[in-house]
Formats: structure tokens, C-alpha cells, sequence
């Protein structure tokens, strides 16, 4: 009897563990221009959870960013996050969830944050500097077999805010790139890049300037392009 209830308790234990769904956690603190369509991403990134089998929890509190406390989430999604939004001990923390395997989302606005930390700056991969009025524009999906770009036409044409960057890191794996005669304002010339990816520091990082609009997280393709990027940071797929 008493093995058998060993069994039956390593079963249930196993099968918890089977069950647990992997997590992100949302960050969407502000300290500069908070953009209305954070209220809309939220909800869109937690129904693409559901559907497709991993857990969100939300905060803006900058006090969760202790390295027990991020462990427990697969990938951390800064959701147009802007200026200065850690303290020098929480961005020591984060350093140490990433130089442990952890992954990062950067949208939209996470380049408009954090400017005077170098390490955060390499991590995002680039720095904002200005954008032109919102208005349509061409897209280059320069790399198709990459799991946030695999499902988006070629040639993207959408309406959003489109970011010129000051500084952009090296070595960033570019995923699309805009077409600076589609539109007017662009000031990054012909390798203007809107979405990356890289390895950095022990962990996964990937990025998006798409999705200033609300209209953005009703968008499918967007969506598949948000939720490829959310799931390489995961590390759950390549």
C-alpha cells in the first residue's frame, strides 16, 4: 500500500509539472509619453496566451523586477515602456535573468526607454530618435523563415507611427525593414530597420517598432509577428 501511494504521488507530481504552462510576464511602466494602445495590447497578448499555451501576468511595478521573482517567466515583455523605469539594483536584477537564459520582447516604445544603460540599450538593439506623423507605409520582410516574420507577405503595407532610431547595435539578426520612399519622414536612409532579433548576454531578445496603434492589436499578421517574437524570447521555438 505504501508504494503504491508513492506511485501515485510521484504521478501527481509529475503530472503537475507536465501540465504548468510556461509564463511571460507584461511591463508596461511609464515614465515618459504613455501610449494609449498599451490598454489594448494587454488583453491581445494575453488572449494570444491562451490560444496558444502559455500564461501572462501584467504589472508596471518596477519592485518585480528581483531575479527570484523573474525566474519564474519564460520571457519578459516590455510593452511601449518609456524613459527611465528601473532602478540601478532592479537593472542588475534583469541582467541576471537574461545572463540566465531568459528572454526579452521589446515593443514599440521599449527603444524610447532607459537611455543611459548601456547594457539595456545593446539588449533592445537600438535607441529612438523621432517619427514622422502616422501614415502608411511599405515594409521589406527581409527574412521569411523566421517564426515572427514566416506568415507576413513580402511586401507589408500597413499604417502605424514608424520610429527613426539615433543608434542602432551591431550584429542584430534584421527581420524587416521599411521603405523609406513609401512614406515621408524616414531619416535611417536605406537600411532602416523595424524588426530584430539576437542572442545577447545568455538569453533571447527580440524586437518590433510596429504597434503604436490601437488598430495594430486587432491586426492578425501583426499579431502572428508579436506572437513569433514572444515565442522565440520564450525559447520554445526557433
Amino acid at each position: 500500500m505504501k508504494y503504491k501511494l508513492l506511485i501515485l504521488s510521484i504521478l501527481f507530481i509529475v503530472g503537475l509539472s507536465v501540465a504548468a504552462k510556461p509564463k511571460v510576464l507584461i511591463f508596461s511602466k511609464t515614465a515618459g509619453f504613455h501610449h494609449a494602445s498599451i490598454a489594448v495590447g494587454i488583453p491581445a497578448i494575453i488572449k494570444l496566451g491562451q490560444q496558444n499555451n502559455f500564461d501572462v501576468d501584467t504589472t508596471t511595478d518596477s519592485k518585480k523586477f528581483t531575479y527570484d521573482n523573474l525566474k519564474q517567466y519564460a520571457a519578459v515583455i516590455f510593452l511601449s515602456t518609456t524613459g527611465d523605469v528601473l532602478n540601478d539594483a532592479q537593472q542588475a536584477e534583469f541582467e541576471k535573468y537574461i545572463h540566465s537564459g531568459g528572454g526579452f520582447v521589446g515593443v514599440h516604445a521599449a527603444t524610447d526607454t532607459e537611455y543611459d544603460w548601456a547594457w539595456y540599450g545593446n539588449l533592445v538593439g537600438a535607441y529612438f530618435k523621432s517619427h514622422p506623423a502616422q501614415q502608411m507605409a511599405t515594409l521589406n520582410i527581409v527574412d521569411r523563415n523566421f517564426i515572427a516574420t514566416k506568415n507576413l507577405p513580402a511586401k507589408w503595407k500597413r499604417f502605424d507611427e514608424w520610429y527613426n532610431f539615433k543608434w542602432i547595435a551591431p550584429n542584430l539578426h534584421i527581420l524587416i525593414t521599411i521603405d523609406e520612399k513609401s512614406y515621408t519622414g524616414g531619416a535611417n536612409g536605406d537600411n532602416h530597420p523595424m524588426s530584430w532579433y539576437h542572442e545577447y548576454n545568455g538569453g533571447r531578445a527580440f524586437y518590433t517598432a510596429l504597434g503604436h496603434t490601437d488598430e495594430s492589436y486587432a491586426d492578425p499578421l501583426y499579431l502572428k509577428h508579436l506572437l513569433g517574437g514572444i515565442q522565440y524570447a520564450m525559447g520554445i521555438a526557433k
